[in-house]
């Protein structure tokens, strides 16, 4: 069966599911055969700079919120813990200060889960990355699951954005449309695919298929093993909008100077350009030269 009709068939047999029982928003697409295009940003200003070892230091995370402000980043993302003094260190920079939640299993009451939510948000965390109940998702409580992540929908209104990590690599192609499928109907922002402390990471397949899912309405993250400039842009290209990685700065680094992520070609930096490539194979970033 051709990728779009598995994810169709299984996106409307979740939708049919719980339709009845759940309030679904109005003029909701259980699936989308969209796809994002490519991005004209530069890869910096798409990764969530990432510290979450349970060793993290206080040094360690002035270090990196440092890298996020000087490479302009997405975000940097912590534990709960570390919120106030990154939030506090990010402040009229334009980097934002995300905050994982329900870290690294989403096995706790979705009342805990709201609490950390709104004790991050009054310390200035202004993104929130949530993980879901991977066992109710298997077990078939699709109910529990929305439920779970629409309670911090509510939680974030109007304050942060929320991300939902459906842990790719604990499910199946169908219980990734299906967690897919969940967060959308429950009005989440984004889908990410990992944790980074379990047993696997980010894949192509995972994004272009959680792409395939949600459509052009909800950002895509990819996160766990993406530690090298060729690995975050192919992810960008499956469909990925964020990036998480702790790898920020290397591949920040390796992005080539005058090459906008997306585009075909190579800038050898030659110097002849103006407002554009006189070979037409590579788009100039403004005031590149």
């Amino acid at each position: 069966m051709e990728i779009d009709k598995l994810v169709e068939k299984i996106a409307e047999e979740v939708y049919r599911k719980i339709a009845s029982e759940m309030n679904v928003p109005t003029g909701f697409m259980p699936f989308s055969n969209s796809s994002i295009g490519s991005s004209n940003s530069s890869i910096a200003s798409m990764i969530d700079h990432t510290l979450l070892k349970p060793d993290a230091t206080v040094e360690q995370v002035k270090k990196i919120c440092m890298e996020a402000i000087e490479y302009k980043f997405a975000s940097v993302c912590v534990n709960t813990y570390h919120v106030p003094l990154v939030s506090k260190l990010l402040s009229g920079s334009g980097v934002r200060t995300c905050c994982v939640v329900g870290f690294p299993l989403g096995a706790m009451a979705t009342r805990a889960k709201v609490e950390e939510t709104k004790e991050a948000i009054e310390n200035g965390a202004n993104e929130i990355d949530m993980v879901i109940n991977i066992g109710a998702l298997k077990s078939g409580d699709y109910d529990y699951v929305k439920k779970d992540i629409e309670a911090l929908v509510n939680a974030v209104r109007g304050k942060a954005i929320l991300k939902v990590i459906i842990e790719t690599c604990l499910l199946t192609d169908e219980e990734k449309v299906k967690a897919c499928t969940l967060s959308k109907i429950a009005g989440a922002d984004f889908v990410k695919t990992s944790t980074g402390f379990s047993t696997g990471g980010a894949t192509v397949e995972d994004i272009m298929l959680m792409r395939q899912t949600v459509g052009p309405s909800l950002g895509v993250k990819a996160s766990g093993g993406v530690k090298e400039y060729k690995t975050a842009l192919a992810m960008i290209k499956a469909g990925a909008t964020r990036i998480g990685t702790s790898s920020g700065v290397q591949i920040a680094q390796s992005e080539k100077p005058g090459v906008q992520v997306g585009e075909q070609g190579q800038c050898i930096n030659c110097g002849r350009c103006s407002q554009k490539c006189p070979t037409g194979n590579a788009t100039i970033v403004k005031n590149c030269y």
